[in-house]
């Protein structure tokens, strides 16, 4: 909590026609992490991508990739990615009971891979709290998982601060991503809140600048985040 924002956007949002080019924009500009969103039409009400383009990310880049499972058997699948290369996997806590939570973010630290567990906008922010000392990261989506585009949810930057303070009560100190609606105008706030990552799409992908864009989300993230923590005119003397 609280560390050096991080951007990472999402390829949901790039040209799959030409995204070797855009991987190497974002890796060029400074991005974090790839943020891969594989959907099952069942889950969630759309059908993206799966393994084999994991694979081939990994001999494309050589940022982390962070891989959000939005499918119904997370236990089932998790392996392949991981064996695919993934860095990061995330898991819903609505597609798993406790046991199955415990047992995804076991399988996922075992392999060495970063885990993270992510709430819809709807869920209790409490759903985390059984394996928030467990996980390496918690997402906290602000949108409805599903489609790229969507606009940002009111409130979620209060969902974000909720997740610091569980976690404080815990003694646990997780990265905290937001994913959903997240541009210059929007980043500012979950950052203050307390997000670590944040994940863009369109806000990146879709800017004449794809880089500069990325740079203007980070400099506003940061700069927030530091007003929150009072930093400012620490900064401002560096």
């Amino acid at each position: 909590m609280f560390e050096p924002v991080k951007i990472a956007p999402s390829i949901l949002s790039a040209d799959f026609m030409d995204l070797g080019r855009d991987i190497a924009l974002i890796e060029e500009a400074g991005a974090g992490y790839v943020h891969v969103d594989v959907m099952d039409g069942h889950f969630v009400p759309n059908l993206t991508m799966g393994v084999p383009v994991v694979r081939q990310l990994k001999k494309a880049t050589s940022l982390p990739l962070d891989v959000h499972l939005m499918i119904d058997n997370p236990l089932e699948q998790v392996s392949w990615f991981l064996d695919a290369g993934a860095d990061s996997v995330t898991v819903h806590v609505e597609a798993l009971d406790e046991a199955g939570l415990f047992r995804a973010v076991s399988d996922i630290r075992g392999s060495g891979a970063r885990a993270a567990v992510s709430v819809k906008p709807a869920t209790p922010i409490e759903a985390v709290v059984p394996v928030i000392g467990e996980v390496d990261m918690v997402l906290v989506m602000s949108v409805e998982p599903g489609f790229s585009g969507q606009s940002f949810i009111e409130g979620s930057d209060a969902r974000v601060a909720r997740v610091v303070e569980l976690a404080r009560m815990a003694g646990a100190s997780p990265l905290i991503q937001v994913d959903g609606g997240i541009g210059v105008a929007t980043a500012p706030c979950v950052a203050a809140a307390g997000a670590d990552v944040l994940v863009c799409g369109n806000a990146v992908f879709a800017a004449k600048d794809p880089g500069a864009a990325l740079e203007a989300i980070r400099t506003a993230a940061e700069e927030a985040r530091a007003a929150a923590l009072g930093l400012s005119d620490i900064l401002d003397e560096v």
